[in-house]
């Protein structure tokens, strides 16, 4: 019985060592999303700090009638641009 309980000891011990690692493993995941969500916050307030600066209000912006025709311009420009760009990388290669 002695042998037995050595050897569950054992495996308690390296599921707990396995856990541990996990658990560090974890946490330093943790750190990196948290580090790249505060870039993600931190650009985003500076552009709101510009928008309120220049007094621009993108909601009021975006429901202007010129505004939607602008965007539907460009989106239709985009498409034919975007198609040279892939025949020119075509070329290339």
């Amino acid at each position: 019985m002695g042998t037995a309980e050595t050897s569950s000891e054992q495996q308690l011990q390296a599921e707990v060592e396995h856990l541990r690692e996990r658990v560090a493993a974890l946490e330093s995941e943790l750190v990196q999303v948290q580090a790249h969500a505060n870039d993600a916050v931190a650009a985003w307030q500076d552009r709101a700090y510009w928008l309120d600066r220049w007094h621009l209000d993108l909601n009021a912006l975006m429901r202007r009638p010129a505004t939607a025709r602008v965007r539907a311009t460009l989106r239709a420009i985009r498409s034919p641009v975007r198609l040279l760009r892939r025949a020119l990388r075509a070329v290339r290669e």
